[in-house]
Order: structure tokens, then sequence, then C-alpha cells
């Protein structure tokens, strides 16, 4: 299946950051923008639907989210996909996947999914970036549930993010 944004040319080298951003954190940005600065250019690749939970915001917002806070980022591009993670990479013609680790566990999981991939599609390579120490504890699930309770974010999301959760929880 076609990326639901074309991919342009580029002479540069493309890695993928997929995940379902829901929501968009800033432990996310961190690595999306480390990432940015160690390829030419990043598609950030958001999972229309995931199969292991129902998003708490729809893909075209998260879309637009994510436009929203990497707009500052001209080597950064965000699409939807309903496919394969190495699929979508190769449509954008990635050499790799970048995914964020903040624990074991996320390790454990991401090892088995870099395997998986590697066997599916071998030119392709998964890079492991470490999240920054003050992001180590950060995930989507943690801000939602935080969210449910009317509790902090500010610290957690950018500001249209903690809007977005303060007009859908209102």
């Amino acid at each position: 299946m076609a990326p639901d944004v074309t991919p342009s040319t580029t002479d540069g080298r493309t890695a993928l950051c997929p995940g379902t951003y829901d929501p968009v954190t800033y432990g996310h940005l961190d690595i999306i923008e480390r990432a940015s600065g160690m390829f030419d250019r990043i598609v950030v690749g958001v999972v229309r639907h995931p199969t292991h939970k129902e998003p708490f915001f729809p893909i075209e917002q998260r879309l637009e989210l994510l436009e929203e806070v990497l707009a500052p980022f001209p080597n950064v591009v965000v699409a939807g996909f309903s496919t394969l993670v190495v699929e979508y990479a190769r449509a954008w013609g990635a050499c790799a996947l970048v995914k964020g680790l903040r624990a074991v566990s996320d390790f454990e999981w991401e090892l088995q999914m870099a395997h998986l991939n590697k066997r599916i599609a071998p030119e392709i390579e998964t890079v492991f970036l470490m999240s920054s120490p003050r992001y180590s504890f950060l995930s989507s699930s943690g801000v939602r549930e935080l969210a449910a309770f009317n509790g902090p974010i500010a610290d957690f999301v950018p500001p249209v993010v903690a809007e977005a959760f303060a007009r859908r929880t209102h």
C-alpha cells in the first residue's frame, strides 16, 4: 500500500519513526529531534489502527498535533499508515527504523520486533535511541491516565496537546 503522503525523492538517508503517538509527548519529540540530526529525512509514521489498543485521539487529530509540534523541523514529514511497518518504510525508501527505548521492558519488545522486521526486510536496520533521562518514565498511556483524572500534564506534552485533552475531557 502506498504511503498517505507521496514520498518525495531524496538523495539522502531516510528513517521511519513509527508509533501511535496517542498522544505525542516530549519523550517522542526528543527522539524525533535527535533522529532528525542523524538522517536527512525523518518520516514520523502514525499507525492508523493499532492492534493493541483503541486510540484516544482519532488519526486525523494525531496527525494534526504532530504536524504542528514538528513544524520547526524541515526534514521531518508526518504521515499515517495501515501496513506492516517495513512495507511502509520501503515505500518511503527508508534505510532505518528509529525506536526510542526507556527501560528494559521496552527493549525486550522492540528487540523481538527488530528481529522480525530484519527477517522480512533485511535491508532496513533498526536504530535504538535511549530516551533522555528526563523522559525515561514518560509514556502516552501515563499521560492519558493523568488526563482522565484532570491531572497535570503540561510538563509532559506540548501545549497544543494539553489543550486538545482539555477540549476532549470537558
